[in-house]
């Protein structure tokens, strides 16, 4: 388990749902156990990227609106739920090595990493469509070019300190703790507009 492997399952589900660019596209997904749910994940991410990108039309009719935000609060819930299962197998994959009596705990979960990584994924698939556009002028074309230097630098980065977190949890020298996100505002017992209602 690295970045480097992550990226290839991202790369692929972004790569996929671009060949139909449908929000509404059904997923197909042919991998199983953690690569699956990687693969998943990031089919989440694409799609709420771009259902982020419709409801910002800004003549968007209203009704529309209020159907995309409920589908993108639908689909947070769904990306939350999606990086916990990623947590629950990081957690049997460590195993008797993740020794919560030693080592260092990380600021992050293995998973919360790995959705970091998932977006910026995204962000520079659509950086560097920006970059080929045909129909933009040298100055927004160097503005792009300069921001998409800086997310693949973001990407180098981000990806040693994922796969330096797997290896000193594997040598003991860090461990990893699970905090379920607890989201409120989707429950009916905790959310205020719900229960009271």
């Amino acid at each position: 388990m690295n970045a480097t492997h992550c990226f290839t399952l991202f790369n692929q589900a972004i790569d996929t749902y671009h060949i139909t660019d449908d929000v509404d596209a059904t997923l197909t997904n042919s991998h199983e156990g953690i690569d699956g749910l990687l693969y998943h994940k990031c089919w989440i991410d694409t799609v709420q990227w771009h259902l982020e990108d419709i409801i910002r039309d800004p003549n968007i009719d209203p009704t529309e609106a209020l159907v995309i935000k409920r589908r993108i609060d639908k689909s947070n819930q769904h990306r939350t739920d999606m990086v916990e299962k990623i947590d629950d197998w990081f957690w049997n994959y460590f195993g008797s090595k993740n020794d919560l009596t030693c080592g260092k705990i990380n600021t992050e979960s293995p998973a919360w990493v790995v959705d970091r990584l998932s977006i910026l994924g995204l962000k520079i698939f659509h950086m560097q469509e920006q970059v080929d556009r045909n129909d933009s002028d040298a100055a927004h074309k160097a503005k792009v070019e300069e921001k998409l230097g800086v997310l693949l630098e973001q990407k180098d980065d981000l990806s040693l300190a994922f796969d330096q977190l797997i290896e000193e949890v594997m040598e003991g020298k860090k461990y990893m703790k699970v905090y379920r996100q607890m989201k409120m505002y989707n429950d009916e017992s905790l959310n205020p507009v719900l229960y009271k209602k």
